[in-house]
C-alpha cells in the first residue's frame, strides 16, 4: 500500500481501521510517557538491588537524553520515509530497551538499557502526534489531540503510583516487563493497519551533520540542567555544560541555515503560529513541572504520605487536566476556534499556581485539591491546542518535523523549569528554616540547625520519621536535652518546607504569564479554513 503522495493518510482508510490506528498510537504514546515517571517510586528498590546509588539519577537522565535528542531526528525521517517504518522501528527499540532494563544485573547496565528505551520513545512522542495529524483534517484533529493531552497528564500523575504498586507486589522488574505485551499490541496494529506512504520527489537527503550537532548541543544542555538538582549554577558541571550546550546550539543554527534538507528548517520559525506555539509550549512546560515534581514530595514530607499515596493525591490535578484537555479538543473540533481557549487556559494555569503559592503546612487538603484541580484545568488545553495550531500551520509534508520540534521544546522547557524551580526551592528552604526554628525553639537549638549547612537541612527534610532522624543525627550526649523540642522542630521544618514548595509555584506563575502574553499575538485561523488549506497543499 505505497503511494507517491504527501504523508497525509487518505479518507479511503475506513473508520474502524482509523480507530484501531489511533488507539494503538495513543497506547504507545502512553507507554513512552509513562516510563518517564513510573521509575521514580521503583528506583529506591532498583538502586538497592543493583548497588548503584552513585549514578541513580542517570536512570532518568539517560531516558530523557536519548528520547529528547532522537525526537526531531525521527520526526524528520518520518516526513522523508513515512510514519509506518519509523514507528515500527521505534516500538521495536522501545520493547528491546524495556526487556533489557528488566533483566539488568548491574546499575550501569540498567542506565544503558534505559537509554535504549529512550531511543524508542523518542519517535513515539512526535510521530504518534504526526499520525493523528495525517489521519484527520484540521477540523477533526481537536478531538484526538485532546486525548493526547489527557494521555500526557495521566502518565505524569499516575506513573509514580503504578511504579509503587508494581514494585510492592511483583517486583521492580515488572515495571518494564509490563510494556512487552502492551507494546506488542501497538506493533501488530501499526504493522497491519497503518498504511505506508512516502513523499513524492527525488531521493531524500538525510541531514547527518545537523543531527550530530543537535545531539552535541542537547547532551551538555540536558546534563547540565540535570546536575543543577545537586549543584550550583556556577559549577562547571552545571553552568559550564549549559553554556557549552548553548554555544553548540548556535553552531546548529548555522549548520541548518546551509543544509539542503535541514533537520529543523529555520523557515518554520518565520511562521508566526509555529513560533508562538513553541514559545507557549516551552513556558507551559516550565510552569507544569513544579506541581508535578514538588507536590508529591510535599505530601510525603509534610503529610507523611507514602510514595504510592502521594501519587493518588495528585488525582485532583489529573482530573482537571483530563477534563480540560478532552473538553478543549471537542470545542476546537466543533467551533474551529482556539485562541480564546488558549488564552483562558494560560490564565487559568496562572490562577491555579497563584492559589498553590499560598500552600502552608496547615493548608486543609480539600482546599489544596481545589487549587490543584484549577491548575489542571489550565494545563490540559495547553498540551493539545498548540499541536493543533502547529499541524494546521504547516504543509502536510512538514507535519512530522514541526510536531517533533514542538515536542523538543516541550521537553527542554520541562527540564529548564525543573532546574529553576529546584534552585528556588533550595534557596528558600535554607532561608526559611532558621527563621521558623528561631520562633519555635531556644536560640541555641535554632543556631545548631542554622549552622548545619544545606546538605544537612536537605537530609532533615526527607521522608520518613523526621523526629527520629533528628535525634539520630544529634550527638548521643545531647539527645536527652533535645528530645522535648523535637515536635516543635518538626513543625518548624514542615512550615519552612511548605513555604519553599509554595515558592516554586511563584516561578510557574511567571512562566504562565509568558505563555499568556505570546498567545495574545497569535493570529487565529479557523480549523475549517486550515483543512481547506491542507487539501490544497496535498493536491
Amino acid at each position: 500500500m505505497t503511494q507517491a503522495v504527501a504523508t497525509a493518510v487518505p479518507a479511503g482508510v475506513d473508520p474502524r481501521t482509523r480507530t484501531q490506528i489511533v488507539a494503538a498510537v495513543l497506547l504507545g504514546l502512553f507507554l513512552a510517557a509513562l516510563d518517564q515517571t513510573v521509575v521514580g517510586t521503583a528506583l529506591p528498590k532498583i538502586v538497592t538491588d543493583l548497588h548503584g546509588n552513585d549514578i541513580y539519577t542517570w536512570a532518568f537522565t539517560a531516558y530523557i537524553l536519548t528520547s529528547t535528542i532522537s525526537g526531531p531526528i525521527y520526526g524528520k525521517l518520518s516526513d522523508l520515509f513515512g510514519r509506518r517504518p519509523i514507528l515500527l522501528f521505534a516500538v521495536s527499540v522501545f520493547l528491546l530497551g524495556s526487556l533489557l532494563s528488566g533483566l539488568s544485573q548491574e546499575m550501569w547496565q540498567f542506565v544503558a538499557f534505559r537509554g535504549i528505551q529512550g531511543l524508542g520513545a523518542g519517535a513515539l512522542f512526535p510521530v504518534a502526534l504526526a499520525v493523528i495529524g495525517d489521519m484527520f483534517d484540521a477540523s477533526e484533529r481537536g478531538k484526538y489531540q485532546g486525548l493526547v493531552g489527557a494521555i500526557f497528564g495521566l502518565s505524569s500523575v499516575i506513573g509514580p503510583a503504578i511504579g509503587g504498586v508494581i514494585t510492592d507486589t511483583v517486583g521492580w522488574h515488572w515495571v518494564f516487563f509490563v510494556n512487552l505485551p502492551l507494546g506488542a499490541v501497538v506493533f501488530v496494529v501499526i504493522w497491519r493497519a497503518l498504511p505506508t506512504f512516502r513523499p513524492a520527489g527525488a531521493r531524500p537527503k538525510i541531514d547527518y551533520l545537523g543531527a550530530s550537532v543537535l545531539a552535541g548541543a542537547l547532551v551538555p544542555l540536558l546534563v547540565g540542567l540535570t546536575n543543577k538538582q545537586s549543584g550550583n549554577w556556577s559549577d562547571p558541571a552545571v553552568g559550564g555544560l549549559i553554556a557549552l550546550g548553548v554555544a553548540i546550539a548556535a553552531i546548529f543554527v548555522w549548520v541548518e541555515s546551509r543544509a539542503a534538507e535541514p533537520l529543523i528548517p529555520l523557515a518554520l520559525f518565520r511562521n508566526r503560529a509555529f513560533t508562538i506555539s513553541v514559545i507557549a509550549m516551552f513556558a507551559a512546560s516550565m510552569a507544569f513541572f513544579a506541581p508535578i515534581v514538588f507536590l508529591p514530595r510535599w505530601f510525603q514530607v509534610v503529610q507523611g504520605s507514602s510514595a504510592t499515596q502521594s501519587g493518588y493525591q495528585l488525582l485532583a490535578l489529573l482530573g482537571g487536566l483530563i477534563i480540560s484537555a478532552m473538553g478543549s479538543g471537542q470545542i476546537v473540533a466543533r467551533t474551529g476556534r482556539y485562541k480564546v481557549l488558549a488564552l483562558v487556559a494560560a490564565a487559568t494555569l496562572g490562577v491555579g499556581l497563584l492559589l498553590l503559592s499560598n500552600l502552608r503546612a496547615d493548608t486543609p487538603l480539600p482546599v489544596l485539591f481545589v487549587w490543584m484541580f484549577i491548575t489542571g484545568l489550565g494545563v490540559g488545553p495547553m498540551f493539545s491546542i498548540f499541536t493543533l495550531v502547529v499541524q494546521g500551520a504547516v504543509a502536510p509534508q512538514q507535519i512530522g518535523t514541526a510536531t517533533s520540534s514542538l515536542t523538543l521544546f516541550q521537553q527542554v522547557g520541562g527540564s529548564v523549569g525543573l532546574a529553576v524551580a529546584g534552585t528556588v526551592f533550595g534557596s528558600r528552604l535554607v532561608e526559611e528554616l532558621p527563621r521558623e526554628l528561631s520562633s519555635s525553639v531556644p536560640p541555641q537549638v535554632a543556631a545548631g540547625f542554622a549552622g548545619s549547612g544545606s546538605a544537612a537541612i536537605g537530609q532533615l527534610s526527607g521522608v520518613g520519621d523526621l523526629g527520629q532522624a533528628i535525634l539520630a543525627a544529634a550527638p548521643a550526649a545531647a539527645r536527652a536535652q533535645l528530645e522535648p523540642f523535637v515536635p516543635a522542630i518538626v513543625e518548624a521544618i514542615h512550615r519552612a518546607f511548605s513555604i519553599a514548595t509554595a515558592s516554586t509555584f511563584t516561578f510557574g506563575i511567571a512562566a504562565a504569564a509568558v505563555a499568556l502574553i505570546v498567545v495574545a499575538f497569535l493570529r487565529e485561523t479557523p480549523a475549517t479554513v486550515a483543512a481547506a488549506g491542507d487539501e490544497t497543499l496535498a493536491a
